[in-house]
């Protein structure tokens, strides 16, 4: 369900980045509060057509009795539809349409020792995770390495000094720049593989980390899992989230599509309602809901987001890509209605569980 909230402030953070913060009315509090490292759904129509784009939560998370405050970061993606409106046209006293906070790249906060590695914009979610971990959990940690092209080109640069010099002993920063040299640091170069795997030892002991987040593109986060995965990090303590997958040339499939029935139909249940469709040729499991169901949540449709994440009751499909559900979620049944298409003539989709 989409709500209406109004524009309250924008600041330009950089030459191509925005950080958009909405207001929320009283009755709505409880439904816009979020848990670190959400993000939320926003809809927007253009000559009539609806765009849905997500976009992660940068503030603080607030605990009762205080407000939550709703800020995200948008960074301008070439030919993209929102970001160009948000840093063009977008106005304080505007207003947005924007699902409740979703996600579940998230830190609840507790004590440990965490740690992230970040590219570009996906240090607005680790920002949230960081601020509200170390503002809430005396005993707790957060190092961030992050990559940007440049100084000039990195979102954040005052939230995150703010947040070393406030929590210098708990708070460990590293910035690499690609194409940059810098004064101190890391010399310029991407993060990837073999220079990570030679950085993180020296930085903590990977395997006590009681939990890695890594965000950015595609690229990157490949890298940095398999550095992890070979300095014996716990695969279960490694969460991701990706961002600009069609930039990086990912492939649409691991695996040649298997064949769908002549005929075949889908039920699924939203919302405590259940109703039963034709699937069309080719058409993904969203497609055929949305035919009958506008409601059925998605954002991206692209196996990046998970808004459309469902647990398959019965049946098979095959998800043509998954940037979004980890493997304890795919093994547990869990699909992403807008990559799948069926396999069976018979499929049952569950979205509330």
């Amino acid at each position: 369900m989409f709500h209406l909230l109004r524009v309250s402030a924008i600041e330009r953070i950089t030459d191509d980045a925005v950080a958009v913060t909405l207001s929320v009315p009283p009755e709505l509090r409880e439904t816009f509060r979020h848990t670190p490292g959400q993000h939320l759904n926003v809809r927007y129509r253009v000559d009539g057509e609806e765009i849905r784009r997500s976009y992660s939560i940068c503030a603080p998370a607030a605990e009762q009795p205080h407000d939550p405050v709703l800020r995200v970061g948008i960074r301008m993606v070439d030919g993209g539809t929102f970001s160009t409106y948000a840093l063009k046209e977008l106005a304080v006293g505007d207003l947005v349409e924007a699902m409740a906070p979703t996600g579940r790249f998230v830190l609840d906060p507790r004590p440990g020792h965490y740690a992230a590695i970040v590219g570009g914009s996906g240090i607005t979610p680790v920002l949230s995770m960081a601020a509200t971990l170390l503002a809430r959990e005396p005993m707790a940690r957060f190092c961030l390495i992050r990559s940007d092209r440049t100084a000039a080109s990195t979102m954040f640069l005052d939230e995150v000094a703010d947040l070393k010099d406030r929590y210098p002993d708990r708070f460990q920063l590293v910035t690499a720049l690609s194409r940059e040299e810098q004064a101190a640091g890391l010399t310029s170069g991407r993060l990837d593989r073999e220079r990570l795997t030679e950085l993180l030892p020296a930085l903590l002991s990977v395997p006590d980390v009681d939990g890695w987040f890594l965000c950015g593109p595609l690229g990157l986060v490949r890298e940095a899992e398999g550095a992890l995965r070979a300095l014996g990090a716990d695969r279960t303590r490694v969460h991701q989230e990706i961002f600009h997958v069609a930039e990086e040339g990912a492939t649409p499939s691991a695996v040649p599509r298997v064949s769908s029935p002549s005929e075949s139909r889908l039920t699924a249940t939203l919302d405590g309602r259940s109703g039963s469709w034709p699937v069309e040729d080719g058409e993904s499991l969203l497609d055929t809901m949305l035919r009958s169901r506008s409601d059925a949540p998605y954002a991206c449709k692209g196996g990046v987001c998970g808004t459309c994440r469902a647990f398959l009751v019965s049946g098979e499909v095959q998800m043509d890509r998954n940037f979004a559900l980890e493997p304890e979620e795919t093994g547990a049944g869990f699909v992403l209605a807008c990559q799948s298409h069926p396999v069976t003539p018979e499929v049952e989709l569950d979205f509330d569980r």
